[in-house]
């Protein structure tokens, strides 16, 4: 007897859009863990010249940051998955209840885009004969099925590059010599920000120079208010 095996089921490759996803909550988790760590740094180290103080105030924002980012995106994330599951449920009853109307939505959904009527409507019989309701919910939300955002890899993507980027600070305020201590926070910060404002923009197709300007100045602008904050104490 020729002896059977088992294969197992192949692992779907993620979509652009759950890729893309996961690099937001990344970008984002990182620019956040900056500039909350630098300005907790920058109030207690204007309030006081003690080291260790000024560590354990940032490790302890550095943390608090790192979890509060990732249980946001995991909130986020979570309610973003049910609503898209809502739909496709949502859909999957029209189709059986109301499947002409659903046909009628893919035939124009073709013909907005340039396809004539007759052909349009011969595209979208012979799409939804194959798929409907795949056919009927990349039409109308752009999704796929069994291709959801996953809560847990944004988290898991906040809480890594929050604290990543809450480092940046956190070192340069705590070991760089005294002479250079100020200075090389702020250098450490302004392109620690700059960076995160070039991935922005390219993951958002938005203009680089832009974002790259504006998260400076943010981050300018917050390490002057925290400033001004350790001077009241």
């Amino acid at each position: 007897m020729k002896s059977m095996t088992m294969s197992k089921p192949k692992k779907q490759k993620k979509t652009m859009a759950e890729r893309s996803n996961t690099l937001r909550a990344g970008v984002l988790g990182s620019n956040d863990g900056i500039l909350t760590v630098v300005g907790v740094l920058f109030s207690v180290a204007v309030a006081t010249t003690n080291t260790f103080t000024i560590f354990i105030a940032g490790l302890s924002d550095l943390l608090a940051c790192a979890f509060s980012m990732a249980s946001g995106e995991y909130a986020s994330v979570s309610s973003q998955k049910d609503t898209e599951r809502a739909a496709i449920e949502k859909e999957r009853e029209l189709i059986k209840t109301n499947y002409q109307d659903e046909l009628d939505v893919v035939a124009d959904f073709y013909v907005d885009r340039g396809v004539k009527q007759a052909t349009a409507e011969k595209i979208a019989k012979e799409l939804m004969e194959q798929d409907a309701l795949g056919t009927v919910v990349r039409v109308k939300y752009d999704l796929q099925l069994g291709h959801y955002m996953n809560p847990w890899d944004a988290a898991f993507s906040s809480l890594v590059s929050a604290a990543s980027g809450g480092i940046f600070p956190l070192v340069a305020m705590t070991l760089l010599p005294n002479a250079i201590k100020w200075p090389g926070t702020i250098l450490a910060v302004t392109l620690s920000v700059a960076l995160t404002g070039f991935l922005s923009a390219k993951l958002g197709d938005g203009l680089v120079k832009t974002a790259i300007i504006r998260n400076v100045i943010v981050g300018l602008v917050t390490m002057a208010i925290h400033y001004s904050v350790g001077l009241m104490l």
